[in-house]
């Protein structure tokens, strides 16, 4: 799958939120169950690479996407319905219904719960064409019987509640104040809404934030009752089960639902070309400057997309772009990128760029204009087109190998107009030619399709006409689409049946390793490598040569430029990730069989040969003094950083566990130097201790050679010693922090345990803190925070202990309106101290042990995650046996238990408490509505 845009941006479309739940009916849809005779076998419509399309009489299509290989199955219903689709003053509501669709239906009151019990990872996301639900549960006929059921009666009696949306109204407007705190998806929001006169698309799905408080309940429960509905549905089932029984429940559970008698409303606006420059300003509390420009595009299934995919790489990729090479390498910018949005309807290429204060701001809006726009006067090359379309099939064969995601993407492609463009995109793209992308370049790239300038007046427009609509079904009409991949084996996550199969030894470095061969979907491995080097005196005042030396690895090699690895990577198919620091390094490889020998090889090379070039040193010198100085305002960063600080006040400053404050943060990134960091790597890298392990299909007797072959003589010159952490108890702190201009505020409150994983408190602590704020929202912090008083989007908490030295943590967190502050406080410390002295009932219990120990094996059925745990196994000296004798535990845990656990090791009169927001400007304000006061 192509990349589409990045995270800073999406966020400020694209919203995934799941609400809190309700507990008593209202006025639901007309649609109903009714009793039927059993209905006739569906034939399939079509099928492509593993994928087939059924539709049902009622409208339904059901995509049934079979992987023997995943322990789970993921049930994905998309509705064609987004934020494009609503009317004046409803703005979010899209959003705020797919809130309210996680508040219960007469037979699933409280879905939380029931999503929890099954182990379940949920979701909702809302987007411009399409809101999606999903859910991966642990692969059973009862389990897929149950979401299936479920998502069918959600589709037609969901309460939609006055009540629940007096308390979720607030949740969401949180939500909307947290976006508000990022001054990248603002520029990006007003600059969005600048590019579109008319069409929807111009409105952020998040909404406006009066329509939000004020949308009427009888216009939500309209917009479901005329959107919900099987005949503007998409049913994507992927995962372990049986295709045949997977279409018969499909059939007995939303085969039942009529399709009203009225068609589904359609969208008929079209945007305008546009006819000039357009320019917005944005003035807020912030650090850095950023410059973002849009020009419109055809709508996503239209064949130029292809090559508009391929613009977007090649302009935007890192460090290949020319964007990066024109504004990061000559130092006028600290980052640069690009983005486009591939939408049912036309929609837009966009190009970023961020400069520090110190940096003018005219010449990066000068190059920044000038390699857009005069982008197709310098035609594109085969070398660059062809790196960019490598990358683009690397991200959609990675993406294919996973059903889950998969499934999950497939809602993009289903709004675009039909799922099978996501394999006739790529195809479109294998074929891409220079020609192609210079084409588009000039068709679409120009000023007068722009908007970022002020409005100047043209004698001669140059615009950039849309093509026609495209005839979708005419276009996937017969495609077939390529082989199916390989298919793995079912396997049994279970700590007994790994460890029946892991294979365990030395390599000649003095290395450990863990092997697990196995049939995997696509031919997948996994590998993990830690290495260890040092001790507490020898890295001593050497951590920010330490960061540099590790950040430097992936920067380019003796051997490799930089742009040379990332090339090899992607043809080789590799997505890894490679981390050093004081104390050791971390390298974690994903790619197919055939590629792991050669991808070793070069991550060896990497870790044993690296460049240290001067020019990618001051590159990435400027992108993190860019990175840093963005999060001096952030709520969320100085609240963590003077939070963490306090817990870790016993170590001293150039100690390994010292936490610095930013500004010390940004004075080493100004002070460390290249011949700092290229000591450090000589001084201390070597593999003379460390832990490799190795998940999926690979070959094991020719890996073990290899790798022996090329890190035997590569030892550490230091001397290595295991940095112990030490506990120490630390009094009530109360710390305050000002962050001036942010509508939201962030809450940290917990303290340091005595504990260690193998401690009899463990157990209980863990399961008590589950309860207390783990699980998917139905934990007693998000019941109370969110669901009862609307304080909080995000709240909840976590609980640790150490694995070889008795030091965890016991930490709550939430964000909020500042105007809110001793609601939220007070809310939080009250639910803390009940369940410390008063603990939970045994149906509390039960339903959270049921959840939590499903999430654990789920956890152990993902290849990276298990590969990682294999590795920390072989340095703690232990095997998954621990687990399971852990989770025998769990298993015996009363109530008692777990209120002793918890009352033994943490008490809130000893909290460090942290708030950080504008609490000034908060405080000369009137509260903001919540439940009991928000408005009808």
């Amino acid at each position: 799958m192509p990349r589409r845009t990045p995270l800073a941006l999406l966020a400020v479309l694209l919203v995934a939120a799941p609400p809190v739940w309700a507990r008593a009916p209202a006025p639901t849809a007309k649609l109903a169950v009714t009793a039927r005779a059993p209905v006739k076998p569906v034939a399939p419509v079509a099928s492509v690479e593993g994928i087939t399309e059924y539709r049902l009489p009622n409208g339904l299509r059901v995509l049934l996407f079979p992987d023997p290989t995943k322990p789970t199955v993921t049930v994905n219903v998309t509705y064609l319905v987004g934020s494009k689709h609503e009317g004046y003053g409803e703005t979010g509501m899209a959003h705020l219904l797919e809130h309210l669709m996680f508040k219960g239906t007469p037979t699933t009151p409280n879905v939380p719960q029931a999503l929890t019990e099954r182990g379940a990872r949920p979701n909702g996301t809302t987007w411009l064409d399409r809101t999606n639900y999903y859910e991966t549960l642990p692969a059973s006929d009862d389990n897929l019987t149950w979401a299936l059921t479920f998502e069918a009666d959600r589709m037609v009696h969901s309460f939609i509640a006055q009540k629940d949306l007096d308390s979720e109204m607030t949740v969401v407007r949180n939500e909307f104040e947290s976006g508000e705190n990022d001054p990248r998806g603002i520029l990006f929001k007003r600059t969005m809404s600048a590019a579109y006169l008319w069409h929807n698309y111009g409105k952020a799905t998040i909404g406006a934030k009066a329509d939000l408080e004020h949308v009427p309940i009888d216009r939500l429960q309209a917009f479901y009752r005329r959107y919900y509905r099987p005949d503007n549905a998409v049913l994507a089932i992927a995962g372990r089960f049986q295709p045949e029984k997977a279409l018969a429940l499909v059939q007995s559970t939303f085969g039942k639902l009529q399709r009203p008698p009225e068609p589904v409303p359609l969208t008929y606006t079209q945007e305008p070309t546009q006819d000039g420059e357009r320019e917005v300003t944005l003035r807020r509390v912030g650090d850095n400057q950023l410059l973002t420009s849009l020009y419109h595009v055809p709508e996503g299934a239209h064949p130029d997309f292809a090559a508009i995919d391929v613009l977007t790489e090649v302009l935007g990729d890192v460090p290949s772009g020319r964007l990066y090479k024109a504004l990061v390498e000559t130092k006028k910018a600290a980052r640069a990128g690009a983005f486009n949005f591939q939408l049912r309807d036309p929609g837009v290429v966009g190009f970023s760029a961020e400069a520090r204060q110190d940096q003018p701001l005219g010449p990066v809006r000068d190059a920044l204009l000038k390699t857009v726009e005069e982008a197709a006067r310098t035609p594109f090359t085969d070398e660059e087109v062809n790196r960019a379309k490598t990358s683009l099939a690397k991200q959609t064969e990675l993406l294919l190998n996973n059903s889950e995601r998969a499934a999950i993407l497939l809602s993009e492609w289903a709004a675009v107009g039909d799922w099978r463009l996501l394999f006739l995109h790529r195809d479109r793209v294998e074929a891409v030619t220079p020609a192609d992308v210079t084409r588009v370049a000039a068709a679409y790239l120009k000023s007068s399709n722009r908007t970022l300038g002020t409005f100047l007046p043209t004698p001669k427009p140059d615009r950039s006409e849309l093509p026609p609509p495209v005839d979708v079904a005419k276009a996937v009409d017969g495609y077939q689409g390529k082989a199916l991949v390989a298919q793995g084996e079912a396997f049994d996550p279970s700590p007994a049946h790994i460890e029946s199969r892991v294979q365990r030894g030395e390599l000649s470095s003095g290395v450990k390793y863990a092997l697990l061969p196995k049939k995997t979907r696509g031919e997948m491995v996994n590998l993990t490598l830690n290495l260890r080097w040092g001790t507490e005196e020898t890295v001593s005042g050497k951590l920010p040569a330490a960061a540099y030396a590790g950040r430097m690895l992936m920067r380019g090699t003796t051997k490799h430029t930089r742009q040379q690895l990332s090339d090899a990577l992607d043809k080789l198919k590799a997505r890894v990730s490679l981390d050093g620091g004081a104390l050791g390094a971390n390298l974690s490889i994903e790619c197919p069989r055939a590629s792991l020998p050669e991808v070793l090889t070069l991550m060896a090379e990497v870790l044993r040969e690296p460049a240290f070039d001067a020019n990618e040193f001051a590159v990435l010198k400027q992108e993190r003094l860019a990175a840093l100085e963005s999060q001096r305002s952030e709520p969320q960063t100085q609240a963590s950083i003077a939070f963490w600080r306090v817990l870790n006040a016993r170590y001293p400053k150039g100690h390994p566990f010292y936490v610095p404050t930013l500004e010390e943060r940004l004075s080493d990134v100004k002070d460390v130097t290249l011949e700092q960091a290229r000591d450090f790597h000589r001084q201390f890298y070597g593999a003379s201790r460390g832990e490799l392990s190795v998940v999926g299909d690979f070959d094991a007797k020719a890996l073990l050679p290899l790798t022996n072959a090329l890190f035997d003589g590569w030892k550490s010159p230091a001397p290595y010693a295991r940095v112990q952490k030490t506990y120490q108890p630390v009094g009530p702190r109360a710390v305050a922090l000002e962050t001036p201009d942010k509508a939201n505020a962030y809450f940290l409150a917990g303290q340091t345990l005595k504990l260690r994983e193998d401690d009899a408190d463990w157990p209980g602590v863990m399961m008590g803190n589950f309860i207390l704020g783990g699980g998917f929202l139905n934990s007693r912090l998000a019941t109370r925070v969110r669901q009862q008083e609307g304080l909080s989007y995000g709240v909840g908490s976590s609980a640790s202990a150490g694995d070889l030295d008795a030091v965890g943590s016991f930490v709550t967190y939430a964000i909020y309106a500042p105007q809110n502050v001793e609601k939220l406080e007070a809310a939080m410390r009250e639910e803390v101290t009940r369940a410390v002295q008063k603990g939970f009932t045994q149906q509390e219990l039960d339903k959270a042990r049921s959840g939590l120990l499903e999430y654990r094996q789920s956890a152990r059925a993902q290849d990276g995650n298990l590969s990682q745990r294999l590795a920390d196994d072989l340095y703690l000296g232990r095997t998954l046996m621990f687990d399971a004798a852990l989770e025998a535990k769990l298993q015996k845990l009363t109530p008692e238990d777990v209120r002793k656990a918890l009352a033994n090791h943490v008490d809130w009169s000893q909290a460090t408490v942290v708030r950080a927001g504008d609490f000034a400007a908060a405080a000369k304000q009137a509260p903001a509505p919540t439940k009991a006061n928000a408005a009808p």
